[in-house]
């Protein structure tokens, strides 16, 4: 039996979500541990030398991505719904920043993420970021957008016609 699907028990349906076993923000943490040690093996230096205004905006690039992924969970706690998907949806969340992205959270660990390796000049850590949003994609996402499809499935169906995945 999926982990994904309805679970039916005594002809009772639990809903048990989109089932992602392990808090999402942990596939930026092991893709940047991978660039630091990846760093540490097989050096690969940073185009640009670490100065005040790199580590301005690489500061100013972690505390928007931050602010973006923190907005997203206030809104997430605002409209009482599960912040980490390990629960089923209780409300399709339309409004804050989710009017301009499906996924304002990713976003902001996105841009969080950059800005580290700015700062750091952990330049593997953004080599491996696509790698990183390939992993984000299969394991959290997909499984998100499936469930919210089942759940809510004509107001979704409008919500992604009209609002991107990432901006």
């Amino acid at each position: 039996m999926s982990d994904i699907a309805d679970l039916h028990t005594s002809g009772t349906t639990h809903d048990l979500g989109p089932g992602v076993k392990f808090p999402p923000p942990l596939v930026f943490v092991v893709g940047f541990a991978l660039g630091a040690l990846l760093s540490r093996v097989l050096p690969l230096g940073a185009p640009w030398t670490r100065s005040t205004l790199t580590l301005g905006v690489g500061g100013s690039l972690i505390m928007i991505g931050v602010a973006v992924a923190l907005t997203g969970v206030i809104t997430f706690k605002r409209a009482r719904v599960a912040v980490y998907p390990n629960r089923p949806a209780s409300e399709l969340v339309t409004h804050g920043l989710f009017r301009v992205s499906r996924n304002p959270m990713y976003l902001g660990m996105i841009i969080a993420y950059i800005g580290g390796v700015v700062v750091t000049g952990v330049v593997w850590a953004l080599v491996l970021l696509p790698l990183v949003l390939m992993v984000l994609y299969a394991t959290v996402i997909r499984r998100e957008e499936r469930h919210l499809q089942e759940r809510f499935p004509d107001a979704y169906a409008a919500y992604c016609r009209e609002v991107r995945r990432w901006l």
